[in-house]
């Protein structure tokens, strides 16, 4: 349980933060850039929530913003010596369920939906436009893990977790879209 009293330590004063393990790394460190772009994510999710009315979709969006919290434990977690990245009571991992959960989500909101014959642009409903940022921060925030694991170990899991959120995200935006019926369509050199 987090029990959180004090919101200001000033440890960071020096421009440092701490990792789970208790080292601490340069905020401009690729590990800090990673967390906070999950952060943005996440907060940007509870935005585009607000503008959605169904509650089925609500309830899953709320799972994964639990998620994109155990995503910044994960990042914030070094990996040991032959670290095989796998759960414990004291090291919280993404895991593959989690991913697997995103692509059950990906293939029931694909199901209802007309096959694309075009590309689309990010509008439509409020709803479908909010989730469209998301998924552009989602797409961000994966740019930023994949460089920050040029530098060090991260959780494969991890990797595939914000990959298959920005998927669900666009079809999810598809979804609020009407079932896609109000989706915007590219029209290639249209505005020439």
């Amino acid at each position: 349980m987090v029990k959180l009293n004090k919101i200001y330590t000033r440890t960071g004063d020096d421009g440092t933060t701490g990792l789970v393990d208790g080292s601490r790394v340069g905020k401009n460190d690729p590990r800090m850039a990673a967390i906070g772009d999950v952060d943005e994510l996440n907060s940007a999710l509870g935005v585009a929530i607000c503008e959605i009315s169904d509650d089925g979709i609500v309830e899953g969006l709320r799972l994964i913003q639990n998620d994109l919290f155990d995503l910044g434990a994960d990042l914030a977690t070094p990996a040991g010596p032959d670290d095989d990245f796998a759960p414990s009571e004291m090291v919280l991992r993404i895991v593959p369920a989690q991913v697997e959960r995103l692509e059950g989500q990906i293939d029931a909101a694909t199901a209802e939906l007309n096959p694309l014959t075009s590309f689309i642009l990010p509008g439509g409903t409020r709803a479908a436009a909010a989730v469209h940022l998301v998924r552009a921060i989602a797409r961000r925030t994966e740019r930023t893990c994949v460089a920050a694991g040029t530098e060090m170990a991260l959780n494969p899991q991890a990797l595939a977790y914000v990959n298959r959120l920005s998927d669900y995200l666009f079809v999810l935006g598809r979804a609020l879209n009407n079932g896609g019926k109000d989706d915007i369509l590219w029209v290639p050199g249209g505005s020439r």
